[in-house]
């Protein structure tokens, strides 16, 4: 088993602190995408909306996130041991598992055979979506993308695209 991640935050306070503190960041990525991407000046402002700024800001808080890497025993362990809701994705018969344990006693889990980055990726953001939006974002409800539903079909369900 292995940890991938800096950012577990411990409270919901906490998962704020994180969250602003990317915000910057987030800003920086998407001037700098932008410049790269030759924007002249209108361009940028027509493109480039709070709503861009936001879903980078999304973007990267949840690719910060700690996660745990391991076996369908170590992650059977560790769900003995936790007192909270876990939701789990992917394939029952796969032999890896991703996992993140959120701030308010619920986890997010997404089984995985070979695709371990493409797990990590999936995992995060159903973390984001499913345990913080709603902390981050108040009324912004808690259910994740549909992309990242889809993504959980395609990379985590047991098959290999090699």
């Amino acid at each position: 088993m292995h940890t991938v991640g800096t950012v577990a935050p411990t409270s919901t306070d906490d998962a704020r602190r994180h969250y602003e503190a990317v915000g910057p960041a987030a800003q920086t990525v998407v001037r700098e995408v932008a410049k790269a991407m030759s924007f002249d000046r209108a361009e940028y402002d027509e493109r480039v909306t709070g709503e861009v700024v936001e879903t980078a800001r999304d973007a990267l808080f949840a690719s910060l996130l700690e996660v745990q890497v391991g076996s369908r025993e170590e992650f059977d362990d560790w769900r003995e041991s936790y007192a909270g809701d876990v939701t789990t994705v992917g394939h029952e018969n796969a032999a890896r598992v991703v996992w993140h344990a959120g701030p308010a006693d619920e986890a997010v889990a997404a089984t995985f055979q070979e695709e371990e980055d493409a797990a990590i990726a999936t995992l995060r953001r159903q973390a984001f979506g499913r345990l913080y939006r709603s902390i981050v974002k108040p009324g912004a409800g808690t259910e994740p993308d549909a992309d990242a539903d889809a993504d959980v079909d395609a990379d985590t369900d047991g098959e290999s695209d090699d």
